[in-house]
């Protein structure tokens, strides 16, 4: 089965390096999990999430047994992946980073932002889960000091950041915005209020420049809104409002 996926142009021209940001289309699971669902945790068959994961793995040219994913928990911490992890032993994290060969990173989205890191000279990479909390509490610039431990540069990372909900489509309350101020006292610059309506935030806008005031230069937008296209993606907030449930697709990236 042809599984198909998005990829960043820059990160693309990398030969040492495979990525994509893949959707909800080519799996095999079936009604409001259709087709391409990456999580166990959420009401699918686990044996078809799983022949999804193996799929979209695959299709990057690696094995199953290869691709890691986390527990992830809307915070600021990421594992350090120095040995190869053990895929049944699920690890509490957001974000994870590495430089060992052949291992794959996975992150499972449905709305939030993925954004995946590289610097190839290095031959270290980066994958983060950043949902509001995570992000305002820093998960994106812990993310990339992980990185730089290992041995990469800001100057060289390369950042691309997937398929998530837009600004126009991520309606919050005034309590939201008030808590995300307080604790980001600029981040009032990626709220806007539409005429007659309630406040937005640019999630996508906020992460963006969260990589911006780390020193990452080179970051490429991939992919659509997951809210306004739920033919493509899946969208834990488009599901809520329609009354169903929904599914997670993942981004990938790993070295040869």
């Amino acid at each position: 089965m042809n599984v198909p996926f998005e990829q960043s142009q820059t990160m693309a021209a990398m030969p040492s390096l495979r990525h994509g940001f893949f959707g909800r289309q080519g799996g095999h699971s079936e009604g409001e999990f259709a087709s391409n669902n990456m999580s166990i945790a959420l009401g699918d068959k686990p044996h078809l999430a799983e022949a999804n994961r193996a799929g979209a793995a695959q299709a990057l040219g690696y094995l199953r047994q290869n691709l890691y994913l986390l527990k992830q928990v809307h915070s600021p911490t990421v594992r350090v992946l120095t040995d190869y992890p053990d895929n049944d032993v699920p690890v509490e994290a957001d974000a994870m980073v590495t430089r060992l060969p052949t291992l794959a990173l996975g992150i499972l989205t449905a709305d939030c932002t993925p954004i995946l890191l590289a610097d190839e000279q290095a031959g270290v990479i980066g994958a983060i889960h950043a949902g509001w909390r995570g992000a305002v509490d820093g998960i994106i610039g812990n993310t990339i000091a992980a990185m730089i431990e290992l041995g990469a540069a800001t100057a060289r990372i390369v950042a691309a950041i997937g398929p998530t909900i837009s600004g126009e489509n991520y309606e919050v309350g005034p309590q939201f915005m008030t808590e995300f101020v307080a604790l980001q006292p600029d981040g009032w610059r990626h709220f806007h209020v539409p005429p007659g309506k309630r406040a937005h935030f640019d999630l996508p806008g906020f992460a963006e420049a969260q990589l911006r005031t780390a020193g990452i230069e080179d970051v490429d937008r991939v992919g659509g809104c997951t809210y306004a296209h739920p033919d493509r993606y899946f969208s834990h907030r488009y599901a809520t409002h329609q009354g169903t449930t929904t599914g997670r697709q993942v981004a990938i990236i790993g070295m040869t």
